[in-house]
């Protein structure tokens, strides 16, 4: 899931000027926000494999479409949840149901590891990780699950090699790392019927009073040629964060998938997030200026085939720059 405010979901419209504090800037150009005279990353954090984090996302797909309500969905849950242990501080295994657009109860798990939990300053990262239950903007077999490699997997991926990263290098703040269920399992026609799994965690914080300072949703981020621009909600409520990151992308060559241009506003799980916690967070998500997502989006060519490693790489590395040179400074 993910589609544009003006649009219901998974409907795409020309994106419009919104009421977010640049009025008639949708689409400009904004490099100029981005800091220059001084370098953003001072300490160097671990590298990052793009090996690793494709590996990942193989191992997601070959569980099978992760559906909720399926065995394969919660196999792959007990993996996450696993694999959360292994390298994490905490983890929490959040588990609750949800009402779909069609009023059937389906069972949701977030699952949340954290790093450094008794540290004030946080950041929360995630990425949803079930399967979208259709293809619905395909051509044939519109009714059957897709594999969702980019729109779920490749996010997963990267916080998860982050993850093990964490495991020997402590970062210099608190990180939660959550992956959030039932963000695809929607129809486009129902008001709130996506983003499940985020809405219930809004409603049920892993821990009371949960707070971080910034957070980063990722989602859709190992595409072939990608591109990640500046999402609206993102920049009405979190510009700081925006500025800071993609300045880190930037500085470290990534300039031609970070583009410094704003879009149109995405309904996706930050969103939720932040309307139930005031957590600013952003959506590093592929689309263009025009408000296309990739052409294998919600298709049965959301396969192994549409992800790139060098994409893979650029996240993950802007990522761990940013968890190792946070944006506190900048937090009024």
């Amino acid at each position: 899931m993910k589609h544009f405010i003006q649009a219901v979901s998974g409907i795409l419209i020309p994106l419009i000027a919104l009421a977010t504090g640049c009025t008639g800037c949708t689409g400009s150009n904004v490099a100029d926000s981005i800091p220059a005279e001084e370098k953003l990353v001072k300490v160097k954090g671990p590298g990052f494999s793009q090996d690793s984090a494709f590996n990942l996302i193989q191992k997601q797909l070959s569980f099978g479409f992760r559906v909720p309500g399926t065995k394969e969905h919660k196999n792959c849950a007990d993996w996450l949840y696993a694999e959360l242990k292994k390298y994490c501080d905490t983890v929490y295994y959040q588990k609750g149901n949800a009402t779909t657009y069609d009023k059937k109860t389906i069972p949701v798990y977030n699952l949340i590891g954290s790093f450094r939990p008794g540290h004030a300053q946080r950041a929360m990262l995630a990425s949803h990780w079930d399967s979208r239950p259709w293809g619905d903007a395909d051509t044939k077999d519109t009714d059957k699950p897709i594999p969702a490699a980019n729109d779920g997997a490749s996010g997963v991926a990267v916080l998860l090699e982050l993850a093990r990263n964490l495991k020997g290098n402590k970062p210099p703040i608190g990180v939660d790392i959550v992956f959030f269920d039932a963000e695809d399992y929607g129809k486009s026609e129902v008001e709130n019927s996506f983003c499940l799994g985020s809405q219930y965690w809004a409603k049920n914080l892993h821990k009371p009073g949960y707070r971080a300072q910034f957070g980063v949703l990722l989602d859709m981020v190992g595409g072939n040629n990608a591109k990640f621009m500046w999402e609206g909600h993102s920049d009405r409520t979190a510009n700081w964060v925006l500025v800071h990151t993609w300045g880190i992308a930037q500085e470290l060559g990534f300039r031609n998938y970070f583009v410094s241009q704003r879009t149109g506003e995405i309904i996706d799980d930050h969103r939720y997030v932040n309307e139930a916690t005031g957590i600013p967070m952003i959506d590093i998500i592929q689309h263009d200026p025009s408000g296309r997502f990739a052409p294998y989006w919600h298709t049965h060519a959301d396969n192994m085939d549409a992800v790139d490693k060098n994409t893979l790489y650029a996240v993950g590395h802007t990522i761990t720059a940013l968890v190792f040179n946070p944006p506190l400074n900048l937090i009024q």
